[in-house]
């Protein structure tokens, strides 16, 4: 069973564009920080000290407009990890209709060094693959 973390968003005002609907580097930044917060969910300050994830790439597929007022749900979960990346899916949804998808790769750092490291069994055990 997938483990997928979830969170609500209400769109505001800061959140619209020039044509009055959610701009699409909002949605980036969303999926980025439920990806953080899905990460810091689950790890502590001593995994922390030793590693910290960069993004390899993004692609977002927008499926429907979203607007001012428009309730939110934003869900994530990893699909796999692969030497030290890991693959990671965001979907956003307004009343059960998906609106937006993205698809991230990620890249795990090693605090000594700063270079890549091979996810250890330890994170890969923090979340559930399906």
């Amino acid at each position: 069973m997938m483990e997928v973390f979830e969170k609500s968003l209400k769109v505001k005002a800061e959140h619209l564009d020039e044509l009055e609907h959610v701009n699409n580097v909002v949605f980036l930044q969303w999926v980025q920080d439920i990806s953080k917060e899905h990460w810091l969910s689950k790890t502590n300050d001593k995994v922390n000290s030793k590693m910290y994830w960069v993004v390899r790439s993004h692609h977002l597929e927008y499926k429907k407009q979203v607007f001012l007022g428009d309730e939110l749900s934003v869900r994530t979960f990893v699909t796999s990890y692969k030497g030290p990346f890991s693959e990671r899916v965001v979907e956003i949804y307004r009343e059960d209709k998906l609106v937006v998808k993205a698809a991230s790769s990620w890249c795990l750092i090693s605090r000594d060094n700063n270079k890549p490291m091979t996810v250890p069994p330890e994170v890969k055990n923090l979340f559930q693959l399906p």
